[in-house]
């Protein structure tokens, strides 16, 4: 018996010689190896992505313009879920002294950079993160696709933002998931986006706040118009207990550009 090894067992009171092939180890191995490969290959979310939102976007502003292209006066919380808290911080808001105290950026934070007008370059960084750079307040949000993916450190403006696909189906979104999509684009996906970590920030440039705790849920799709525009069209859903009384629920829209003319970076100010 080749390769086998002798050892001796008791059994009955009585000692026996018996041989144990050493193929035993070798046909877990090969069995192993053979379960493996019978598992699907992971597919990335670049692979997998139903819809493309690659590329730059200008913003539209088609509405809400007084608070979004121009600072609007101290104290102004029109239509906005805030609450006494809230009120009063706003109420204090003063840029000078957030400048000089490094915190320039609290309007750029994640609650509020897509509101201000500008351009917005997105492109893949690797296959399972997309990143979403914006000209105004020269920002970077990071979406991650990978579930194995957690925050880094402490708190930043832009926080840290878990990534899926959804696609239609019937009740709506939620349909499908990560990796569902890898016949290709498909009209009516989106990414669903879910930003938590997030240092203090604004979302109305006068100073209306959220917390460091709030929690922001975003979905990204686009629109192709028969003329051959294409629209990226975000929705927010903004939720903090701290400063905010109910959610605060937004949808703005960019137009695709087929270059990358009019990118005019410009520092928070």
């Amino acid at each position: 018996m080749s390769g086998a090894t002798r050892t001796w067992l008791q059994a009955d009171g009585r000692w026996l010689r018996v041989f144990r092939p050493a193929c035993t180890v070798l046909a877990v191995t090969v069995c192993a190896s053979a379960l493996s490969a019978q598992q699907p290959a992971r597919v990335t979310a670049r692979a997998s992505a139903p819809v493309d939102l690659t590329g730059q976007w200008v913003s539209i502003i088609a509405d809400d313009w007084r608070w979004r292209v121009v600072v609007p006066p101290k104290g102004d919380t029109l239509y906005l879920p805030v609450n006494d808290a809230g009120k009063k911080l706003a109420g204090e808001w003063d840029a000078a002294r957030d400048a000089a105290a490094g915190e320039a950026c609290r309007a750029y934070g994640a609650g509020g950079i897509m509101h201000l007008p500008g351009r917005l370059r997105i492109a893949w960084d690797g296959d399972d993160t997309l990143k979403l750079e914006t000209d105004t307040g020269q920002q970077t949000r990071l979406f991650r696709f990978d579930p194995s993916a957690a925050p880094a450190g402490e708190a930043t403006w832009q926080g840290f933002s878990r990534a899926v696909w959804e696609l239609p189906g019937a009740g709506g979104r939620g349909r499908g998931g990560r990796g569902a999509a890898a016949g290709g684009p498909r009209p009516g996906s989106s990414m669903r986006v879910t930003t938590t970590n997030m240092r203090l920030g604004y979302y109305r440039r006068n100073g209306v706040p959220y917390g460091p705790g709030a929690t922001m849920t975003e979905w990204f799709t686009t629109i192709t118009e028969p003329d051959g525009n294409t629209y990226l069209l975000v929705t927010k859903i903004l939720e903090d207990s701290q400063y905010m009384s109910g959610p605060y629920i937004r949808t703005v829209q960019f137009k695709k550009e087929a270059g990358t003319a009019g990118w005019n970076p410009i520092p928070c100010m």
